[in-house]
């Protein structure tokens, strides 16, 4: 029956391959090779020297890339300022494409990550020996590297199981600890890693990548644009590339102006927070729940209005030092509320009644 159906298949090639089959198998390799990737992927840095705005990590990287030795590293700073991405990009610098695979293991908050995991899997992998070199002939590291994402969301039982393996397997491995906040890592820990902090990208830096995928992606986009963009994102530059993919798909090749950045960003415009505070002023409860209500159907977030609120607030000038400071506390009150999970019209509404009655009073 096989050789009857190769029989069959030889007789039907030629034919096909006159008919310029082999230029469309071609064709549908290349499309495979272009198909798309989101733009945060794209664009992510490929080597140290592309890392931008962390110039101490970058420093000590360099130096393990021309020979000398890596510490245990603890990477901590804000969501996107490009933590992973920089040892990922050392990783392939150190180990070339071929051994990457081999010499890295790269744990995530989305892997099990228990105790059991630490003593067996990261246990595992690094008491295995590594032998071999680069095929292209560059210096090869005599040790592998383990990439801890988002540490600080291992529990405590974890993160002391991996004491002993950072100090017993120090010959043949390092580890990359990753982590928004380091005061969640335990202390034996931090002591074991070189400490560096990824501090949030400047405006600049971030408008520059911007504008250069604008460029690239063709874009259009004006300079107020990818300052607002950059405003939104709030230091954040893997935020601030989504939106920016997401705007240019929305738009279909037109222009992205401010109002289409603020649709997809979830931001609440501005008429829409002078309204909040024209109802606030006015003294009239009825016409604040009224304005909360229609906060609430447009499906605006509360935890949104209270992080722009906040900064309406510090920069008005019409408040007195001593009503700001009622508000701010009772802003800070709100969002441990919606936090735990509280009503958001509930908690909007006593927001907006404590401003409304330091607007109204007398100082």
């Amino acid at each position: 029956m096989q050789a009857f159906l190769k029989g069959t298949s030889v007789s039907t090639k030629p034919p096909l391959k006159d008919r310029g089959v082999a230029a469309t198998a071609g064709s549908s390799g290349e499309n495979k090779k272009t198909k798309p990737v989101p733009w945060v992927e794209k664009y992510r840095p490929k080597c140290v020297d592309e890392v931008a705005f962390q110039e101490e990590v970058v420093a000590v990287l360099k130096k393990s890339l021309e020979g000398a030795d890596l510490p245990n590293l603890l990477f901590y700073g804000p969501p996107g300022t490009g933590k992973t991405s920089t040892i990922l990009a050392a990783a392939r610098e150190l180990f070339g494409p071929e051994l990457f695979r081999l010499r890295v293991l790269e744990l995530n908050a989305s892997d099990e990550r228990g105790i059991q995991v630490v003593r067996e899997k990261v246990k595992n992998f690094a008491q295995l020996t590594v032998s071999g070199s680069r095929s292209d002939g560059k210096p090869c590291p005599p040790f592998k590297i383990v990439i801890l994402d988002e540490a600080d969301s291992m529990t405590s039982a974890a993160q002391a199981a991996l004491r002993r393996t950072m100090e017993k397997e120090s010959k043949t491995t390092r580890f990359c600890l990753i982590c928004n906040y380091v005061s969640r890592i335990i202390e034996p820990l931090t002591s074991r890693c070189s400490k560096f902090r990824f501090k949030p990208l400047s405006d600049k830096i971030q408008q520059q990548r911007l504008l250069d995928i604008a460029d690239k992606e063709h874009v259009k986009i004006s300079n107020e644009g990818i300052a607002y963009l950059v405003k939104v994102s709030e230091g954040d530059l893997r935020k601030a590339i989504t939106f920016l993919q997401s705007a240019t798909r929305l738009t279909g090749g037109k222009e992205i102006t401010e109002k289409v950045i603020t649709d997809i960003a979830g931001v609440i415009p501005v008429e829409t927070i002078d309204g909040i505070f024209a109802a606030c002023q006015s003294g009239s409860f009825d016409k604040l729940e009224a304005v909360v209500k229609d906060l609430i159907d447009e499906g605006h977030a509360a935890t949104q209005l209270v992080n722009q609120f906040h900064d309406v607030v510090v920069e008005n000038e019409n408040l007195y030092d001593k009503q700001k400071s009622i508000i701010t506390e009772k802003l800070a009150e709100v969002d441990k509320c919606l936090a735990d999970g509280a009503d958001e019209h509930l908690q909007l509404i006593s927001l907006c009644a404590t401003v409304m009655q330091q607007l109204t009073q007398n100082c």
